[in-house]
């Protein structure tokens, strides 16, 4: 599975944006999917994940209530809706399939997010 992240931007703090990753490949629909993010000088940690059919999701505690992960399987799409946008949040943001909480592919370019005024 190939994995394209877009939507990213400079936005204002306390603005919105809407990430997607498109995902080529047959096997989307079965896999866990995650988003990801890598902020400047930091480890790229796990910012939203989840399951296969849409039913389960995990977020990190630093972007609960503020980023909804969802998906659509009939268009191999993975969303993130990120709103209250902080500058803490800056980071280049990846998508990723997993199985379980192990990252099975191989990471992309991303998309960067850069929240400032």
């Amino acid at each position: 599975v190939q994995l394209q992240a877009c939507g990213g931007g400079l936005v204002q703090p306390g603005g919105s944006l809407r990430l997607s990753c498109a995902a080529s490949g047959s096997i989307f629909s079965i896999n866990a999917m995650g988003w990801y993010r890598r902020a400047p000088g930091k480890e790229r940690e796990l910012v939203a994940r989840i399951s296969s059919g849409g039913s389960s999701t995990y977020y990190a505690d630093s972007v609960k209530g503020r980023f909804t992960i969802s998906r659509d399987n009939a268009k191999s799409t993975l969303y993130l809706q990120m709103n209250s946008l902080k500058p803490e949040d800056t980071a280049v943001y990846y998508c990723n399939t997993l199985r379980g909480w192990i990252v099975l592919g191989a990471w992309g370019q991303g998309t960067l997010v850069t929240v400032s005024s």
